[in-house]
C-alpha cells in the first residue's frame, strides 16, 4: 500500500498522526515563503503545507505543477483559527509535509480542474480521462455505483438470481435498428447486439428460474435524438407466478429503498393512473405530476362555430381540442406567446390560439384574444368555467389530430410549468397502467405499443375481433415526467402469442423464422410470467440532477454516436474485411 489514507478521509480525529497521501496536485499556492498544495484523489482534497526549514522537500514542492502525480508523507495538524474551509471534508485540518515524491509529471491539462470553467463537451469527451478527475464528475460515477449496489442488495435479498444473457444474438424486430456483427465462421451471416435481453429472460422463466435480474448492456442503432446513447444500461427483472400488482409492489419497494439509502428521501405510495387518463389530463403517457397544469377537452363547445380551425377538428373523431389554463399567465408579453407558438410548431401544431382573461365580469370585452369573435359568448363562458379561468389567467388551445394536440400541449404544459416556476414539489413518482395493446400507424396498420410479447387483458378471440380496443397488462414507472422503467405480464400461451403476431401482420413463415424458438418454448410448459426493465442511466441522471445521461456514463458517445476519445468507429484493415467476407461499396470509399 503506497497510501495510508485517502485525502477526503482526513479529519480532526487524526491530529498528530503521520499519514501518507497519493494523488494529483489540484492547486499550488505560495504564501509568504510557505508553499500550499491541495492534493486530490477520488475521495476529495487535502491541504498540505511545506515550510522552507525542510529545504530539500521545499525545493521539490516548489517545482511541482497542476496535475503532477505525487506521494506525500506528513503530519496531520489543526488549521490555525479562522483558516477552516467549510467546503472541504478535511477543511478543519492540514498536513505538514515532510516528504514529497513526484511519481509522474503532467503537461498542462487542456482545461483547468481547480475552478469551474465552461469547456465545450467535445473537448471534455476527447479528454474524458481528465474530465472524470473533476470532483463533480467523480461524484456522479460514485453515486451510480451506490445505486447499482443498493439494487443488487435488494434483489439478492428478495430471492432474485443474477444471470448473464448473450451479447451476440440474432436480429429481432423491436422498432429500433440493430447493431450487426459479421460472422467470420458463417460467411454472409450476422449476429446482432441485443436491444434488450427480453426473449432470453422469458426463456429463463420457461427454464424455471422464477426470479431473474441482470444489470445489462443494451444496444440500439437509433437516430440519436436529444438524449439517447447507442449503448445503455438496463436493470432487467423477470418473475414467474406473480401478477401485475405483485411485480409493481416488489419494484416500487426497490426504488423507494434506493432513494432512501442513496439520497435519504422518503417516497409515499406511488399513485396509479390509467393511460387514457394520463393522455387526457396531461397529453403524455409519462406525466410530470410536479406541474399542476392540466389539459381540458372543449370540442363539444366548438362543433358549430364558423371558425374552420375549430369546427373541423371538433367534428372529427380522430381529432381533439384541448385547453390549457395557465394561472397568472395573462401578464406574459406578446413575444413570449410567439415563442410558445414556435415551440408547439416543433410538435406539428399549426398555431397556438389563446385567450387572455383580463376581466371576466366584463364578458367578451374583458377578454383579449384574436379568436373570441368567432365563438358565441355562451360557449366561451362554458369553456372558461370548465378550465376554471379567473382574471389574470391565459388559456391556450390546441386543435388538431389527437396525437399532435397531446404532443404539443403536453410539451407546452411542461415548458410553461418550468418557465413560470409552477412546480409544487421536487419529486413525483407514479405508475401508468392500462396501456392499449396497439397503436395505429399512418397507413392504418397496427404496431405494439410496448412489444409483441405483452399479454392483453382479453381472450385471443376478443383480441382478434377488436384489436384497437384491447388493453394490455403493461405498467410504466414514471418519475418527474421521465419514464424510469416499463414492463408487462408476458404471453405464456402459444395460441395467444400467434394471435398477437397475426394482428401485427407477421406471417406464419416470418413467425417461424424470427420467433420459432420462442413459440417452441411456449409449448413446453411456460409458466405465467412478467417483469420490467429500468433505465439505469436515466435513473442516475435524475438522482444526480444531471442535464444529460452523458454526464452519468463514464465514457459516453456523442450525438452522432461516435467516441471522440478512442476515435471509434474507425476504419478496418482490408485483410480483416476479407476474413469477414465483406466488401465496401465504392461510393462509401469516395465519401
Amino acid at each position: 500500500m503506497m497510501r495510508s489514507h485517502y485525502c477526503g478521509q482526513l479529519n480532526e480525529s487524526l491530529e498528530g498522526q503521520e499519514v501518507t497521501l497519493c494523488g494529483w496536485v489540484h492547486r499550488r499556492r505560495d504564501h509568504g515563503g510557505v508553499i500550499f498544495l491541495d492534493i486530490r484523489d477520488r475521495e476529495g482534497l487535502a491541504q498540505v503545507v511545506f515550510d522552507p526549514d525542510r529545504a530539500q522537500t521545499f525545493a521539490k514542492a516548489d517545482r511541482v505543477r497542476s496535475e503532477y502525480v505525487v506521494k506525500i508523507t506528513g503530519k496531520v495538524r489543526l488549521r490555525p483559527a479562522g483558516a477552516n474551509n467549510a467546503n472541504m471534508a478535511s477543511g478543519a485540518i492540514e498536513v505538514l509535509g515532510y516528504e514529497l515524491e513526484v511519481l509522474n509529471e503532467a503537461e498542462t491539462p487542456p482545461f483547468s480542474l481547480n475552478e469551474y470553467t465552461d469547456v465545450g463537451e467535445e473537448t471534455r469527451l476527447r479528454y474524458r480521462f481528465i474530465d472524470l478527475r473533476r470532483p463533480e464528475m467523480a461524484e456522479k460515477l460514485k453515486l451510480r455505483s451506490r445505486v447499482t449496489s443498493s439494487i443488487r442488495r435488494y434483489l439478492d435479498e428478495n430471492g432474485f438470481i443474477d444471470v448473464e444473457t448473450p451479447i451476440l444474438t440474432r436480429a429481432t424486430p423491436e422498432g429500433a435498428r440493430d447493431y450487426l456483427v459479421p460472422s467470420r465462421t458463417h460467411p454472409g451471416s450476422f449476429f446482432a447486439l441485443p436491444q434488450s435481453p427480453q426473449l432470453f429472460k422469458q426463456l429463463l422463466m420457461v427454464a424455471g428460474f422464477d426470479r431473474y435480474y441482470q444489470i445489462a448492456k443494451c444496444f440500439r442503432d437509433e437516430d440519436l435524438r436529444a438524449d439517447r446513447q447507442p449503448e445503455f444500461t438496463q436493470i432487467d427483472i423477470e418473475t414467474s407466478f406473480l401478477d401485475e400488482d405483485d411485480i409493481i409492489g416488489i419494484t416500487e419497494k426497490m426504488i423507494r429503498k434506493l432513494f432512501k439509502e442513496v439520497l435519504d428521501l422518503e417516497f409515499g405510495e406511488f399513485p396509479h393512473m390509467p393511460f387514457s387518463e394520463a393522455m387526457s389530463r396531461y397529453g403524455s403517457d409519462k406525466p410530470d405530476l410536479r406541474i399542476p397544469l392540466e389539459l381540458v377537452d372543449v370540442a363539444d363547445q366548438l362543433k358549430d362555430v364558423d371558425f374552420k380551425v375549430f369546427s373541423g377538428p371538433a367534428n372529427d373523431p380522430k381529432c381533439r381540442i384541448a385547453a390549457l389554463r395557465v394561472p397568472g399567465g395573462g401578464a406574459m408579453p406578446r413575444k413570449q406567446i410567439d415563442d410558445y407558438t414556435k415551440f408547439v410548431g416543433n410538435y406539428g401544431a399549426k398555431g397556438l390560439a389563446y385567450i387572455k382573461v383580463n376581466e371576466r365580469a366584463k364578458g367578451v370585452e374583458g377578454l383579449q384574444s384574436p379568436i373570441v369573435k368567432n365563438i358565441p359568448e355562451a360557449n366561451l363562458n362554458v369553456i372558461l368555467d370548465r378550465v376554471g379561468a379567473v382574471d389574470g389567467d391565459i388559456v391556450f388551445f390546441g386543435a388538431d389530430k389527437t396525437k399532435i394536440v397531446c404532443d404539443a400541449l403536453g410539451a407546452l404544459r411542461i415548458k410553461v410549468g418550468h418557465d413560470l416556476n409552477l412546480l409544487t414539489c421536487e419529486w413525483a413518482p407514479m405508475w401508468v397502467v392500462d396501456f392499449p395493446m396497439f397503436e395505429e400507424a399512418e397507413d392504418g396498420s397496427l404496431n405494439s405499443l410496448h412489444h409483441p410479447f405483452t399479454s392483453p387483458k382479453c381472450t385471443p378471440a376478443e383480441l382478434e375481433a377488436n384489436p384497437a380496443a384491447a388493453l394490455s397488462r403493461a405498467y410504466d414507472m414514471v418519475l418527474n415526467g421521465t419514464e424510469l422503467g416499463g414492463g408487462s405480464i408476458r404471453i405464456h400461451d402459444k395460441a395467444m402469442q400467434q394471435t398477437v403476431f397475426r394482428v401485427l401482420g407477421i406471417s406464419e413463415a416470418e413467425q417461424e423464422e424470427k420467433f420459432g424458438f420462442l413459440l417452441d418454448a411456449l409449448k413446453f410448459g411456460a409458466p405465467p410470467h412478467g417483469g420490467l426493465a429500468f433505465g439505469l442511466d436515466r435513473l442516475v441522471m435524475l438522482m444526480t440532477g444531471a442535464q444529460s445521461i452523458r454526464e452519468v456514463i463514464a465514457f459516453p458517445k456523442t450525438q452522432s454516436a461516435a467516441d471522440v476519445m478512442t476515435q471509434a468507429p474507425g476504419e478496418v484493415d482490408p485483410r480483416q474485411l476479407r476474413d469477414l467476407h465483406i466488401r465496401l461499396r465504392e461510393q462509401v470509399k469516395a465519401d
